[in-house]
């Protein structure tokens, strides 16, 4: 009789399920719809045989990795399908949908997710289906949970910024399937269709209205909020940069851990229920209903939490150990974590596209493999706490370091103090009091009124911690060869007793910590022109110094690209220090994110054309200003010092880096008006050693014929928005270069561009960042 074949465990399938996924999450593209469904059901055949048949093991695991790749690509596809079609960009739409999720009020716009019902353009209907996430300027009132609208709304496809250590807002728009974005456009067309039933944002937004009642300081109800229901709405940047500093973002909106203390409320509830009522284990044994009671616990807080990702993670483990324990089998060790990983693969291949995919399953798995025992009481209790967070310290490195581009060195201690008061005390009392605010309103304020003492003392600590040395830790871009080295080092250091030479795992650290890059030689420099949407900021570094050149814009809303873009491509790049930080003129898509770098360079010297509309101190750049970095010269052409004043834009700091190989020549938002002098200082070059960004990003009131003759650049670069409302750069500009026989390089089109003037070489361009890692999921 044939010998059936051994079929992987469950902790077998997860990782070669988790293998096939990952696979095509690298691609830069994605095969036709028909090979994902080819290769899935020849997986599911070769599964079926392995069933029946005498194969190896290995079979098997190379049918579940074959139908996990072909399960992602399949669902990948169908995410990028509901993407807005790139004919259609720049359209006005009438959208009938319901808001999805909580919205977010700001003093310039409200931000919502709004699900798709039914959408039409000029009167015809338009299959569009996903969600769109809309801006709705100069309407700060806040738009009630899960109700249905009727909108006219501008749209274009998901796209972000790509720059060396940016967040990839298209990998994200991926997952969340985000069919488009853009804004309400104003009009009588806009009204609401009805009055919202019951939902849990509707009531998670009741919920978060009560607690900012009952709790006085408005800071300390954002965070019960937070802890509570998920609801992180309070909570602005310098919020988020303190939990970063102390390695608390997962405390923060709730952890699998507060799901945890959850399910262990309703096990307790349930087991005080019997104890009062004795008589009901007769009806149903004890075990079964205090398993069903901490899952529906878990649940419940589940779904008020959002459904976040850790949170289902953690009630996907519950599940199975409840399923067991139902089932009267064993459900230890790590195949509830294997099964909540299939589980979660099954249902969203796309998952894994999250930090918080990977930094909750291997987290969790690094704690069972490394702490397998301890001692008995509370010595072991304190055992597990110091040690477990410092295993999820060292062994979560390597992947905040990939996802973030920074890590807290402090956040080990501030962990081991933050997690256990948190969890232990404020989380139970938010929980008592949110229950309360569902049964008896009146009887929870005393609750709330506690647990905002505790979170306010709580955050104090952390605020003071987050000024310690080693709070922000930055490390150049992340290889993800090296991030492998880490992890395996990670994995060797922790693993149980008898793995031998210990001591040498903290050597595959060193490519993450010490990594290699290149250095300009004397006389050579390097550029970035970084991709900060409808705006300017360049970086230029020689062998031993830097230079930023404007910092980007900076919005009502809070949002930041100098702290946004700028700081994060700093560091990213590995620039230790910044020398130089000079803004072309005050306007705020060029200045506005220079306080942000400012407050993170003080020692950095500052120049502006506009210093007296700046909002910090700073000296006025005058042509005739220089200077020598290692080799490279840097000198002030225009605007002449003493000069009449001129418009904004015509006071713009014009510089000119010029070295051995090649020239750069920063033009800021000059006009024709000034290019003639700005040429009559530049002087002469050598045909095609120069490299020019194009002034004002492309206006047609710029790059006159005459300039760019007397330039002769080898190579122009604008810096624009992706579909920018101004229409730059302007499509005569562009027949102006093109017409000079010039190439011409935009961030909107390419992401971020690193340009490179070598000593022996011409000036080029050596890397387009939104090229550099081609995924299927970029534009």
């Amino acid at each position: 009789m044939a010998q059936t074949a051994r079929m992987p465990g469950a902790t077998g399938t997860g990782v070669a399920l988790l293998l096939g996924v990952l696979l095509v999450q690298w691609l830069p593209g994605l095969p036709p719809r028909g090979w994902s469904g080819l290769a899935g059901l020849l997986a599911l055949g070769l599964l079926a045989a392995g069933a029946f048949r005498r194969w190896p093991s290995a079979a098997s695991w190379l049918a579940v990795l074959l139908f996990g790749a072909a399960w992602a690509m399949w669902r990948g596809s169908l995410a990028l399908e509901l993407r807005l079609p790139r004919a259609l960009e720049g359209r006005d739409f009438e959208v009938t949908g319901t808001l999805d999720d909580l919205p977010r009020v700001g003093s310039d716009a409200t931000r919502f997710a709004l699900r798709i019902e039914r959408a039409t353009l000029d009167g015809r209907p338009v299959a569009l289906h996903g969600r769109l996430d809309l801006n709705w300027y100069r309407h700060a009132l806040p738009l009630p949970p899960c109700s249905r609208w009727r909108l006219r709304v501008r749209l274009k496809r998901p796209r972000g910024l790509v720059d060396p250590g940016g967040s990839d807002r298209e990998r994200s728009a991926l997952e969340h399937r985000v069919a488009a974005s853009g804004y309400v456009r104003e009009g009588p067309s806009n009204h609401p269709l009805g009055q919202p039933g019951f939902c849990l944002d509707g009531l998670r937004d009741r919920l978060a209205r009560g607690i900012a009642a009952r709790v006085r300081d408005p800071h300390d109800a954002a965070l019960l909020q937070a802890f509570s229901i998920g609801d992180t709405r309070g909570l602005g940047p310098d919020d988020w940069n303190v939990a970063r500093a102390n390695g608390v973002s997962h405390l923060i909106a709730i952890s699998g851990f507060h799901v945890g203390v959850a399910a262990v409320f309703g096990l307790w509830l349930a087991g005080l229920g019997y104890r009062l009522f004795p008589r009901w284990g007769l009806r149903l044994p004890r075990l079964q209903a205090q398993a069903a009671a901490a899952m529906a616990s878990a649940g419940l807080y589940g779904a008020l939490a959002g459904w976040g990702l850790p949170t289902v993670r953690t009630l996907l483990m519950i599940a199975v150990v409840a399923i067991a324990r139902c089932s009267r089998r064993h459900g230890g060790g790590a195949q509830p974590l294997a099964l909540a990983l299939v589980a979660l693969l099954l249902a969203d291949p796309l998952s894994t596209l999250s930090a918080g995919f990977w930094l909750s399953f291997v987290g969790v798995a690094f704690l069972m493999l490394c702490l397998t025992a301890r001692p008995a009481g509370l010595r072991g209790f304190l055992h597990e706490l110091s040690m477990g967070q410092l295993v999820m310290t060292v062994s979560l490195l390597p992947l905040t370091m990939w996802f973030f581009g920074e890590a807290s060195l402090v956040g080990a201690l501030s962990n081991l103090v933050a997690v256990p008061f948190v969890s232990f005390v404020i989380v139970p009392c938010a929980l008592a009091g949110t229950l309360l605010l569902l049964l008896c309103p009146p009887a929870a304020a005393p609750l709330w009124w506690l647990s905002g003492w505790l979170a306010h003392g709580q955050w104090w600590l952390l605020e003071s911690m987050a000024t310690w040395p080693g709070a922000h830790w930055y490390l150049p871009e992340v290889q993800p060869w090296a991030l492998l080295l880490a992890m395996l080092g990670a994995l060797w250091l922790f693993a149980p007793s008898g793995m031998p030479l210990r001591s040498l795992a903290p050597l595959l650290f060193l490519p993450l910590a010490v990594p290699w890059r290149t250095v300009p030689d004397d006389g050579a420099f390097q550029a970035w022109v970084l991709d900060v949407g409808q705006g300017l900021s360049v970086l230029v570094h020689t062998r031993g110094h830097t230079l930023l050149y404007d910092a980007g814009a900076a919005y009502p809303s809070g949002y930041d690209l100098g702290s946004a873009v700028v700081l994060p491509s700093i560091h990213a790049l590995g620039l230790r220090r910044l020398d130089v930080l000079m803004v072309s003129h005050a306007d705020n898509d060029h200045a506005g994110g220079a306080p942000a770098v400012a407050a993170a360079f003080p020692l950095a010297r500052r120049y502006a054309g506009e210093p007296e509309r700046m909002p910090l101190p700073m000296r006025a750049c005058a042509a005739g200003q220089a200077w020598r970095w290692d080799g490279v010269d840097f000198r002030v052409l225009f605007p002449e010092a003493g000069a009449a004043a001129a418009r904004n834009n015509d006071r713009s700091c014009v510089l000119l880096v010029q070295g051995r190989g090649g020239r750069l020549l920063l033009t800021g938002d000059i006009g024709r008006r000034v290019e003639p002098q700005v040429a009559a200082a530049l002087g002469p070059g050598r045909d095609g050693n120069t490299v020019m960004l194009v002034p004002h990003h492309g206006s047609r009131s710029s790059s006159g014929a005459a300039f760019i003759a007397d330039v002769r650049p080898g190579l122009a670069v604008v810096s624009a928005g992706w579909l920018n409302r101004f229409g730059h750069p302007h499509p005569r500009v562009v027949q102006r270069y093109a017409a000079a026989g010039v190439p011409l390089l935009n961030t909107a089109d390419s992401g971020a561009i690193q340009l490179e003037f070598p000593v022996d070489d011409a000036p080029h361009a050596a890397h387009a960042w939104r090229r550099r890692r081609p995924r299927y999921w970029r534009e």
